[in-house]
């Protein structure tokens, strides 16, 4: 998605006196004033691959070097089993060894967010309840999809509100319509803010717009807005985005959380250019090649990439160069 080359000067003024502090002690843009969110999820948060061995088997020693690399970076904490970490492809008790390796691994000051989401509420609740026992702090729960045309505000209100009562960890809403081809409705987002338990949405939709009237409409509940993903976590950030799950912290997880800093800083002409400059790279791991592409890059920089899980296909060479040269053309290789 292009990101407009201005920000207006009395939106840069007015958000360059905010003063945002650390993630750990700010307060979400999406909170009421003077309030202090429950479980604080501002900062960057990136949505882990999962590593497979050459049989394609789950690779916990190369996740556990992956996650040492990792620790020295200010992430706010790690996304498990989202799109980027393969979910589909993983089996029930895959999931929950991939949770609990990552667990035993992550330092207790860093959150845990866990993909559980399923087609069915039964599934769901189980799975949930599974992820939290392995160690998950928060459960990250995407829309049901397969009967798409049965997904109404309502039925979405009450599947979520079933898993909500049911998780015993806070669960933040999961909308991905380029996978799902289903956005969570506003009017659903909205009525979910009000539960105690549900504590905010990853939105991977793109839309500037939507997102800032989430924040706005849920301003009053303790419910934050998370960017799903690089290419537009400036702009998220402008209209009062706490965080960011962007696959391209697997790969540049430094700049981005600069970017982060900078934005808390409002030091918007720096990040306004660094931003720019991960437009394409982004672009490039997710909607061009996707997760294959991400697992290349991925050891361009020092950590395990290795091969996806079938039927996802590896880059051909053409593809390979092609992904190669857009990181080197913004100066990251």
């Amino acid at each position: 998605m292009a990101f407009s080359t201005r920000v207006a000067p009395s939106l840069r003024s007015a958000l360059a006196a905010l003063h945002w502090a650390t993630p750990r002690q700010c307060r979400g843009l999406s909170t009421p004033q003077g309030s202090e969110p429950s479980l604080n999820l501002g900062g960057i948060f990136p949505p882990l691959a999962t590593p497979f061995s050459p049989t394609q088997e789950v690779d916990c020693a190369q996740l556990e070097e992956n996650l040492r690399r990792y620790a020295s970076i200010p992430f706010r904490g790690l996304v498990v089993l989202g799109s980027n970490g393969e979910y589909p492809y993983l089996a029930s008790r895959e999931r929950v060894e991939v949770v609990s390796c990552v667990r035993r691994a992550l330092p207790r000051d860093r959150l845990l967010l866990a993909g559980s989401g399923c087609e069915s509420t039964q599934a769901t609740i189980e799975l949930t309840v599974s992820m939290a026992e392995a160690g998950a702090d928060v459960a990250l729960v995407v829309t049901p999809c397969y009967y798409r045309g049965a997904m109404t505000t309502a039925a979405l209100v009450h599947h979520y509100t079933e898993v909500a009562d049911a998780s015993p960890i806070p669960v933040v809403l999961y909308s991905v319509p380029a996978n799902t081809g289903l956005d969570l409705p506003m009017e659903a987002v909205i009525t979910l803010a009000q539960h105690p338990n549900i504590i905010g949405i990853k939105d991977s939709g793109g839309d500037i717009t939507r997102m800032g009237l989430m924040v706005h409409k849920t301003r009053q509940e303790d419910f934050q807005v998370l960017a799903g993903s690089a290419s537009f976590l400036l702009a998220s950030y402008a209209v009062g985005a706490s965080g960011g799950v962007c696959a391209l912290a697997n790969v540049l997880g430094d700049p981005l959380c600069q970017l982060d800093h900078l934005c808390r800083k409002g030091q918007w002409q720096e990040a306004r250019d660094l931003q720019h400059r991960l437009i394409e790279p982004n672009t490039a791991v997710t909607r061009r090649f996707g997760i294959p592409g991400l697992k290349k890059a991925m050891e361009w920089f020092g950590y395990y990439g290795g091969p996806c899980r079938a039927p996802l296909a590896p880059l051909n060479p053409a593809q390979v160069e092609e992904l190669r040269s857009t990181f080197s053309a913004n100066g990251w290789l």
